[in-house]
């Protein structure tokens, strides 16, 4: 009786622990493919707040914003 809890607790332990690490790596796998924000994104936005911004300041954003992954 004893050990089939403890089967239970661990199986669940370990399921929760391989579905952890498998969705984990499939959403970095899907965000390297499909990044959320682009430049051309970033240069939109910019412009809509009233600015022109030039390729540097745009690399920057990006660098910064890839910085965080």
């Amino acid at each position: 009786m004893v050990q089939n809890i403890i089967y239970l607790v661990v199986g669940l332990l370990v399921g929760l622990l391989i579905g952890f690490l498998l969705s984990r790596f499939l959403m970095k796998k899907y965000l390297t493919k499909n990044p959320p924000i682009n430049e051309k994104m970033i240069e939109v936005m910019m412009s809509s707040m009233g600015r022109k911004p030039s390729q540097k300041q745009v690399k920057q954003v990006m660098n910064q914003m890839n910085r965080f992954k």
